[in-house]
């Protein structure tokens, strides 16, 4: 059972705010939560408006990718903006809850970024083979793919009584343990073989071009893991044993804000390590809002 509502009082009469103000503890929580939001929208949000705007970028597969995963981001930093400055519950019961629609966003990362690494190996490791099988169309359909999986199970898990969408919740859940042991192999396969592979080549934008993306790759993928750790292993030591540690609501779940916090750590290591990202971001975004960026 979720803990009771002790929280702040309704606002016009609706979902009682996260935290009750009753010490400084609660203002920094709920002054964490805005900032925390806005960032992330600040951040990712810029990401999606300039591989949209800029052809260039959208012609490549592994900006495909980011985009995918920044609007996903984009979506994340919104939603604390209802997580966490209300006191929302998602778990079973739900109290305020958005039948998971909202923190199920983080979920469409965990197919995406698995692509990706896929994307990377057999375009580094074996260049023959990805420059005839893999199309620009079919890596866009591999992201559609990882949207419409992550609907289609939110879909079922609502309309299945509570509990055969508990059953469900724990099939997905190992599931995701498949999915992060194969993440964590490619990683490391990704950094040796890859890496080797690389090296190899001759000198030129191509080299570079796969560096960049393999190392961009890397750490958001070590990030995301890093990031989502705490909270998948609690999952699993509540679901296994009924153990681990329940919260309040979403907005003092220090797991979950660990595994959102990864929607700014991501598009902050696209900008940090794409150049040619930086340079059409200065150009479509931060030029327009300060054109003194313009010329930096």
């Amino acid at each position: 059972m979720p803990p009771s509502n002790t929280t702040g009082s309704l606002v016009g009469g609706g979902v009682p705010l996260s935290v009750p103000f009753d010490g400084p503890g609660d203002y920094l929580i709920f002054i964490f939560q805005i900032v925390f939001a806005t960032s992330t929208v600040l951040v990712a949000g810029p990401v999606v408006v300039t591989i949209l705007a800029t052809r260039a970028l959208r012609l490549q597969n592994r900006f495909v990718f980011m985009l995918s995963t920044s609007i996903c981001d984009t979506l994340v930093g919104f939603s604390v903006y209802y997580l966490g400055l209300f006191d929302v519950y998602e778990g079973y019961p739900p109290r305020g809850g958005t039948y998971n629609i909202l923190p199920s966003l983080l979920g469409v990362n965990i197919l995406t970024f698995m692509f990706a690494q896929f994307d990377r190996y057999l375009a580094v490791c074996h260049p023959y083979v990805y420059s005839r099988f893999i199309s620009r169309k079919l890596v866009v359909g591999v992201n559609v793919y990882c949207w419409l999986y992550n609907i289609a199970h939110l879909v079922v898990r609502n309309l299945l009584p509570p509990s055969k969408a508990s059953q469900l919740y724990v099939s997905s859940i190992i599931v995701l343990q498949i999915i992060v042991v194969t993440k964590v192999v490619m990683t490391i396969k990704l950094y040796v073989v890859a890496r080797v592979q690389v090296d190899r080549e001759p000198p030129g934008a191509e080299k570079e071009s796969k560096k960049e993306s393999l190392r961009i790759l890397i750490f958001v993928v070590v990030s995301f893991l890093v990031l989502w750790g705490p909270s998948f292993v609690n999952i699993i030591i509540r679901f296994g044993s009924g153990g681990g540690l329940m919260f309040r609501n979403e907005a003092t779940n220090a797991f979950a804000i660990m595994a959102r916090f990864n929607a700014v750590c991501t598009p902050s290591v696209y900008i940090w390590g794409s150049p040619a990202l930086r340079e059409a971001l200065v150009r479509t975004v931060w030029g327009r809002v300060c054109p003194r960026c313009r010329g930096k």
